[in-house]
């Protein structure tokens, strides 16, 4: 199985709609990617500057999984609205 981590800073103008869009969105790809098994989505309520505003937690049968993921059409698709939006993207990937 594999972990993948991903937590992002979003531009400012973008904090208030974005992060519930995000979450549905990102959330409801469980069944649609074929080797996706789960996928939690937070909204940081703290708002710090060090904090995040979003983090997604998902899970993956293999490697193989996350690189298909990575090139599916709704997650391509939802990279294409949502990848302008971000200042700081980081990623943890890790196999348990």
């Amino acid at each position: 199985m594999v972990k993948h981590i991903v937590m992002f800073k979003l531009k400012a103008e973008a904090k208030n709609d974005a992060p519930a869009r995000a979450k549905k969105e990102l959330e409801s790809m469980v069944g649609v990617a074929p080797s996706l098994r789960s996928m939690e989505v937070g909204i940081d309520f703290a708002h710090d500057n060090p904090s995040a505003d979003l983090v997604l937690t998902s899970t993956f049968d293999d490697r193989e999984g996350l690189a298909a993921y990575a090139v599916h059409p709704v997650h391509l698709a939802f990279l294409e609205w949502f990848k302008p939006l971000i200042t700081i993207r980081s990623v943890v990937d890790y196999e348990y």
